[in-house]
């Protein structure tokens, strides 16, 4: 009996050991998820992001070596309509014609306790950079779910007649969830 108890103990500190050691280097793409919400005239609107990549290296055991990026097709918007897809596509908004793609690069990770992170990096819009911070949440199965706010006003997302925060809120929330997958 204590030698099958100390062979279940045994094996299920290997089992343990082995979880905490796992690599996620890449995401689940079908199973994941970029979002965005923002107030237009005071009234939260949700949308989308359909086309992003991810390049990971994250062991929750090893977050000095921890590395993302995420890379956002910003004309796979869904802001909820045609129209607005259409607009937000051009010169004033994103102008994704001159800037495709919106870039955020990890420089940190820290834990923040009971399978709780924060990354911080460098988010990149319209060519104008800026350190952010996103909290998130991790579970050994790979789930990432975590947001942050930037403010339009520092990327020049909606210039021109659209500058004013009346219509259109400054802060944008981005919501994250990523499946990881390990090698």
């Amino acid at each position: 009996m204590k030698k099958q108890v100390m062979a279940i103990l045994i094996s299920s500190l290997a089992m343990l050991s082995f979880a905490e050691a796992t690599e996620y280097n890449s995401i689940q793409a079908d199973k994941s998820s970029l979002a965005f919400v923002y107030k237009q005239m005071g009234v939260p609107i949700d949308g989308s992001f359909k086309k992003f990549a991810v390049q990971l290296n994250f062991d929750p055991a090893k977050l000095a070596a921890a590395k993302a990026v995420l890379d956002i097709d910003l004309a796979s918007i869904d802001a909820g309509s045609d129209d607005a897809n259409d607009e937000v596509t051009g010169k004033e908004w994103f102008n994704t014609k001159a800037f495709p793609h919106a870039k955020f690069e990890s420089s940190t990770f820290k834990s923040l306790g009971a399978n709780r992170y924060e990354v911080t990096g460098k988010m990149t819009i319209k060519g104008r950079s800026q350190t952010v911070s996103a909290p998130f949440t991790f579970n050994p199965q790979g789930l990432v779910d975590g947001a942050f706010v930037i403010k339009r006003a520092d990327y020049a997302i909606g210039e021109g007649s659209w500058s004013d925060f009346g219509t259109v809120a400054n802060e944008i929330q981005i919501k994250f969830h990523f499946l990881a997958k390990a090698k």
